[in-house]
């Protein structure tokens, strides 16, 4: 069973992440279905397109684009699953909605994508915690490597260009190669910032 475009994937757990541990009991952050942030983005790979080749395998385990398990009200009130859905657990995928793939024990960005982690802003006049457009390049990509832009370098990045991710407990933000638009090289000491409820997600 495979699909001539798309990779078949399932979820890695359930659809939606919106429980925590405090102490020993379980903590459900949100019961709205139509809220993206808490949808899960993991899944597994059941099946690889026939028509095109990549470095994913079945059973890998990659980040995908929210939207695909999310679930929705139709407009007669009726809860409904994703255009995405197939039949049983199992949804298509088009490539450009993977963002992250692990076929060993190392994430590793997927096609024209890379993950940045946010840096602090030490600034006291500043009431953000995080530095705005700029972080430390966490998973890069070929392209950005030909440019001598590598893991752990300063960059900055285009506004609204990013997207919220967490993995493995880590704030990260999803863009294009294209939104990477400066490596500072003078920035040496900045600090990453990870907030505390991205550690307990």
């Amino acid at each position: 069973m495979r699909s001539v475009y798309d990779f078949i994937i399932k979820p890695f757990g359930e659809k939606y992440d919106n429980e925590i541990k405090v102490g020993n009991k379980k903590l459900i952050l949100n019961s709205n279905i139509e809220s993206y942030k808490f949808v899960n983005n993991k899944a597994i790979i059941v099946s690889t397109p026939l028509a095109v080749k990549t470095p994913i395998e079945v059973g890998d385990v990659v980040i995908v684009h929210h939207n695909i398990f999310r679930r929705y009200y139709n407009e007669k009130g009726k809860e409904v699953n994703s255009s995405k859905f197939f039949k049983e657990d199992m949804y298509f995928c088009q490539l450009d909605q993977i963002y992250l793939y692990k076929n060993s024990s190392t994430w590793k960005a997927f096609s024209d994508r890379c993950f940045v982690a946010p840096v602090v802003d030490t600034d006291i006049l500043e009431l953000s915690k995080e530095k705005k457009h700029i972080g430390f390049l966490r998973y890069t990509n070929k392209s950005l490597e030909s440019k001598n832009l590598n893991k752990g370098d300063v960059v900055g990045f285009t506004p609204n260009s990013e997207f919220e991710f967490i993995v493995n407990d880590e704030l990260l933000y999803c863009m294009r190669t294209k939104d990477i638009v400066i490596k500072y090289d003078n920035k040496k000491n900045e600090i990453k910032y990870n907030p505390s409820w991205a550690k307990s997600s």
